[in-house]
């Protein structure tokens, strides 16, 4: 069979978290079944990294894709040519994505629809875009796989699917991510937060991960606190907004807060498990990998009680209502200031990323396809 997959997310050093679900999903899928062949779809020159083994088939197919009226040409135009030209059995739409002009069999992935429930986090032109689409994604693939339960009940409610359609296909999280001895953390605290603790937050600066009540609620536990520990944001300002700058701003403690960009992965991995606790206080997420990454390094985590994050944290997190920035901030002096605490919540955080592995991921994503295939 011909499996043809949207890789358009897999870019070299750039990768975010549609891109590790399908490198590390399909790295062991392709592998795994050496019988079928593998079209990977690239909608820009390759690294060849990519191309895990003998039964791939990279195609590059333009245009580059990356606003709503190229994703338009590239879904409804490109892709359809390239579906005919290789003769592709089965789609995967690693990013929701489907080809609605092509009768192609298709499997989407959906990871939020977190643009039904707030759309003005969304630049104008991708939200009438994924608000236009998304519904005709879900009516017309062949059958859906949601990263959480949570996302396959918001999909089944908000589209009106069936839920028999819907198969649920965790993330997984990076064997890299362990904890650091504490000769390690010492060395990690001094290159980024000259040698202070600090809360750490991961992710693209968003407006949905909560960027202003995270630093006011920081900044709120630092006038209680009189504390040395830091505020550490590691992830691009893709979408910085006049409300998070004026926040920064306006700040006391501005001084305590660092922006490191982009890290690479081998320093996230190390900045994450020299975390004091990660602060991911988003006010939507279909998933949130960092949880599990802190989890698995060893590191308390703080997380919102709402959407996906109780479901994956389980009872190995302390919940806070994202939309209070005192109980932000109550949860920052609890972790800072009990250490016991802090340990319940590392035992626990450990024993609960045993759940969650790629591995598992890529045998719930082909048991996805193998329906898909049946249907």
């Amino acid at each position: 069979m011909k499996i043809a997959v949207n890789t358009r997310m897999l870019l070299k050093g750039k990768m975010e978290g549609i891109g590790y679900f399908t490198y590390e999903s399909f790295r062991r899928i392709v592998k795994a079944h050496p019988e079928h062949e593998f079209i990977f779809i690239f909608d820009r020159p390759y690294d060849e990294s990519f191309i895990f083994s003998e039964n791939i088939t990279p195609v590059v197919a333009s245009p580059p894709a990356r606003h709503p009226l190229l994703w338009y040409l590239w879904y409804e135009h490109s892709l359809p040519r390239v579906f005919k030209k290789t003769k592709a059995d089965l789609f995967i739409g690693t990013d929701g994505y489907l080809s609605v002009a092509s009768k192609i069999k298709t499997l989407s992935v959906f990871h939020d629809i977190n643009f039904e429930h707030y759309p003005e986090d969304v630049p104008f032109f991708n939200r009438l875009f994924y608000r236009h689409y998304f519904p005709i994604y879900a009516q017309t693939a062949a059958r859906i796989a949601a990263v959480s339960e949570f996302t396959k009940n918001d999909v089944v409610e908000k589209y009106k699917i069936d839920a028999r359609k819907i198969d649920i296909v965790y993330n997984g999280v990076s064997e890299q991510f362990n904890p650091l001895s504490a000769a390690e953390i010492t060395q990690v605290r001094n290159k980024f937060t000259q040698g202070q603790p600090y809360f750490l937050f991961v992710g693209s600066l968003h407006q949905r991960k909560n960027i202003s009540n995270m630093l006011k609620a920081f900044d709120e536990y630092k006038k209680s606190a009189s504390s040395p520990v830091k505020m550490v944001l590691a992830g691009a300002k893709r979408w910085w907004t006049d409300e998070m700058e004026k926040t920064l701003e306006q700040m006391q403690f501005k001084s305590d807060v660092i922006f490191t960009g982009r890290v690479n992965f081998d320093d996230l991995c190390r900045i994450t498990a020299g975390a004091l606790a990660m602060t991911y206080v988003s006010t939507f997420e279909g998933f949130g990998i960092p949880i599990i990454e802190a989890m698995r390094s060893g590191v308390p985590v703080i997380t919102s009680n709402v959407t996906s994050m109780p479901e994956v944290a389980g009872n190995a997190a302390l919940l806070c209502d994202p939309f209070s920035v005192s109980s932000i901030a109550e949860s920052m002096m609890k972790i800072a200031n009990d250490e016991q605490l802090r340990k319940t919540l590392i035992e626990a955080g450990l024993k609960r990323q045993n759940d969650f592995s790629w591995d598992k991921t890529a045998v719930q994503l082909w048991n996805s396809i193998e329906k898909t295939i049946s249907s």
